[in-house]
């Protein structure tokens, strides 16, 4: 047992599980520079065998992160280990983080095997992957819904193996909190290497109890690293939330104990670069990070913060990164400040030529919009980055025109790998017409299931930034554009998710 609280992010694996979350390389190598910034311990980098993209994710990150260990999930099978071993040779610290079902229900209908046979594949595999990285994480699948002898007996032989971190699933998040710490105890308490391994807990919010599940297995179970997603990302209701297990072990340090790594002030960043790559925006009253999440607007609560902040207020904003985030760049400002203050937000450009491909973008938005702030250049950077993997299809210019008592119209030119071409069509608004006017021409039959549009910041001369989320033959990917102008950002959008359902990667269903 030690006073140091582990955190592992899994934003780019579990995280991206969501439907429409994917992300490419570059997206998630700068992510992961800003968890690096953030002090995480672990970056849960990617499922290195389900595909050829994530096997690259995870080896760019593994090559690039030097002060955060760096893991890869992996099934209990030798393909998937040697792939994992395979992504993380360049890293500084790297982790094998395999896993396999034990539940009765997860083994008998989906894996199909019986308990001896889990038992013997997860000691195995451990073994296999502790002959190729010192460091091993074993989890059990679903885990609080198995039955506890056996979870004793196969846990043990695991850290028997040298798996140093033993992870307990709330895999579909039916935990209660004081039920769950309880469990991990008792875990703890049967097996008797407990004491080899660092324990863990990954839970998951379908209840909307990820967080308070996570923090019982710390203070009522014992374990020693919470595995968290930044804005609680993930697969159906989420995972539990970074920020917010984070900011409660900070800010009650008198009841948990807990000394952690994590520099508190990136969070904020950290969150906006995820909300805006995936497109999933967060809710403006969302813990540590929502927009509201400072905001005052009773009476008594303003006139209580003025005479004392602690009245109302139990964390400073500035400590999770509100105060560093305000107007700072116009266009004015050289190129050097725009260099600054992306290294401020955690991004780094790889080339000269791409950062002033993105200096070229930022003095365009400028002309555009007298006041630039952070999340125009985290949507401008992002943007940059669908441009700079030359991407099949690309905006190039729009025109509309909408009366009222007339039906609206769209003429919209863009590129497919790399020549122009023109679409026009009408709709029940503008933005349907700009629409139609690219399907037109691609014809790709995908559903869209989701339009949201979200002012990236205050006032009408904001940027617009649109999530537009399509579905085809199965695949739901996210495409996310940011603009001045609401019909732009939309094709922009548009475009973005088309790009991603022409990938073929194929992704293998993992672990929640």
């Amino acid at each position: 047992m030690t006073d140091k609280l582990i955190i592992l992010d899994t934003t780019l694996r579990d995280g991206e599980q969501s439907p429409g979350a994917s992300m490419t390389r570059d997206e998630k190598l700068r992510i992961a520079r800003q968890l690096e910034r953030l002090r995480v311990d672990v970056i849960e980098a990617g499922f290195a065998a389900s595909s050829n993209g994530d096997f690259e994710a995870v080896k760019a990150i593994a090559d690039a992160i030097k002060d955060v260990t760096v893991c890869s999930l992996a099934r209990t099978n030798d393909r998937d280990i040697s792939r994992a071993a395979e992504a993380l040779k360049g890293a500084s610290s790297g982790r094998i983080h395999t896993f396999i079902a034990t539940s009765p229900l997860h083994m008998e209908k989906k894996l199909r095997m019986t308990p001896d046979q889990v038992f013997e594949q997860a000691k195995q595999s451990v073994r296999f992957a502790r002959n190729l990285v010192a460091d091993v994480e074993f989890s059990p699948e679903d885990g609080y819904r198995s039955d506890m002898d056996f979870l004793c007996r196969i846990l043990e032989a695991v850290i028997d193996e040298g798996a140093s971190t033993i992870n307990v699933p709330d895999t579909v998040g039916y935990a209660i909190p004081e039920l769950y710490g309880e469990f991990i105890r008792t875990l703890r308490e049967r097996v008797p290497n407990s004491d080899k391994a660092i324990w863990s807990v990954h839970c998951h919010n379908d209840l909307g109890m990820a967080v308070a599940n996570s923090l019982a297995g710390v203070k009522i179970g014992g374990a020693r690293q919470i595995e968290c997603t930044i804005n609680g990302l993930g697969e159906r209701a989420g995972n539990c939330s970074l920020e917010e297990v984070v900011m409660a072990v900070k800010t009650r340090r008198d009841y948990f104990g807990l000394d952690m790594r994590i520099d508190a002030k990136h969070i904020l960043a950290a969150s906006r670069m995820v909300s805006q790559t995936t497109g999933f925006v967060v809710q403006p009253n969302k813990a540590v990070v929502g927009a509201n999440a400072f905001a005052h607007a009773s009476g008594i609560h303003q006139d209580g913060v003025l005479k004392a902040r602690d009245t109302y207020e139990i964390m400073r904003a500035e400590d999770v990164g509100w105060s560093a985030n305000k107007i700072v760049l116009g266009k004015l400002s050289g190129r050097n400040a725009f260099k600054q203050r992306l290294q401020d937000l955690g991004v780094a450009m790889e080339s000269e030529a791409e950062l002033n491909a993105a200096f070229t973008r930022f003095k365009e938005l400028a002309d555009r919009k007298s006041e630039i702030f952070d999340e125009d250049i985290l949507a401008l950077v992002s943007e940059e980055s669908v441009i700079h993997d030359k991407e099949q299809f690309a905006f190039v210019s729009l025109s509309q025109h909408s009366e009222t008592g007339e039906r609206p119209s769209a003429s919209i030119v863009f590129t497919v790998a790399g020549k122009e071409v023109r679409g026009t069509a009408e709709g029940n608004g503008p933005v349907d017409a700009s629409l139609k006017a690219i399907e037109s021409h691609v014809k790709s039959g995908a559903e869209m299931v989701l339009y949201s549009v979200n002012a990236i910041s205050g006032s009408t001369e904001s940027q617009g930034e649109v999530t537009v989320r399509l579905q085809n033959s199965g695949r739901v990917v996210n495409g996310v554009g940011a603009d001045p102008d609401i019909i732009v950002a939309s094709a922009k959008a548009y475009l973005s998710a088309l790009n991603k359902l022409q990938s073929k990667a194929d992704r293998v269903a993992a672990q929640g």
